[in-house]
């Protein structure tokens, strides 16, 4: 496959959850003018696995990749969008990074869910770890939803010098789905300069997405003493909102402020019922 084309990719092993992240690439791929790929990976760790001979090993490969390359079809004709397949054998988490900077992925979507314990599956550390190592924007869907009607897009806002870049990625998503920004800060420290700092980024950031033609709605919230988590208060407030789809940055290097980082980051793409980007800044 030519390493150079514009793609999508998508882990698959037809659970519903899989199933679900599959859906959500559609309009992303429409909207990046993406071909969307298909990749599942056979893992050769699991105990059934290894009491099959080499040539069995082959013909299970083979089913497989007929298999999907059925589904590729169906999905192609229903959507009008190129849909490519993959069938690899290997660690589940390894094999997708490898995938995913050899095709040069523009998004990777998955499907965060635990079914059983006999398989390794994408969540927990495994989701944290395509987050952290994949070169490209990861979006995992955790709930049930997805954001094919892309109304409301919710940012949370921090101090950090990489706010640039994922204010970015909102306004491109809030473009093609003439969505609305939700941009939100939530203060937990009593410093006064802080907390000035970040609402004066607040306003600064409506003026960038307004002059964009892009409609903007901002919330501060001063969550004192609340015994929530920094994330439980994010994600409270884009349940609040109905949100659609929310953008967050993964790292960062300023410490000065509490800001959705580290353990916030993960606790966002574990729990929220809202598909969640997640962006490592370049």
């Amino acid at each position: 496959m030519d390493t150079k084309k514009n793609n999508i990719l998508i882990p698959i092993d037809f659970s519903e959850q899989s199933l679900l992240a599959l859906e959500e690439s559609y309009s992303i791929s429409r909207m990046v003018n993406a071909e969307i790929t298909l990749l599942h990976v056979i893992i050769e760790s699991s105990p059934f696995w290894s009491i099959f001979t080499a040539k069995e090993k082959e013909d299970v490969g083979e089913k497989y990749k007929k298999k999907l390359d059925e589904f590729a079809e169906v999905i192609s004709k229903k959507t009008g969008i190129k849909v490519n397949t993959i069938v690899e054998k290997g660690k589940l988490i390894d094999k997708i990074i490898e995938i995913t900077d050899r095709l040069n992925t523009r998004f990777l979507i998955v499907g965060t869910i635990i079914r059983d314990n006999l398989k390794e599956r994408l969540i927990g550390s495994n989701s944290i770890r395509l987050v952290r190592e994949a070169k490209c924007p990861v979006i995992t869907i955790k709930g049930k939803r997805t954001s094919r009607d892309c109304r409301k897009v919710v940012l949370p806002l921090d101090l950090t010098k990489e706010t640039k870049q994922k204010v970015g990625h909102a306004v491109n998503v809030a473009k093609y789905f003439r969505s609305t920004v939700y941009a939100i800060s939530v203060s937990t420290s009593k410093d006064s300069h802080l907390v000035a700092r970040l609402e004066n980024q607040l306003d600064q950031v409506k003026k960038i997405i307004e002059k964009q033609g892009i409609d903007c709605v901002t919330k501060f919230i001063k969550a004192g003493a609340s015994s929530d988590s920094l994330a439980k208060q994010i994600l409270n407030q884009a349940y609040e909102i109905d949100g659609d789809l929310m953008v967050i940055m993964t790292q960062q290097e300023n410490k000065i402020t509490e800001n959705f980082i580290g353990s916030t980051a993960k606790e966002i793409i574990h729990t929220s019922e809202i598909p969640v980007v997640s962006i490592t800044p370049k």
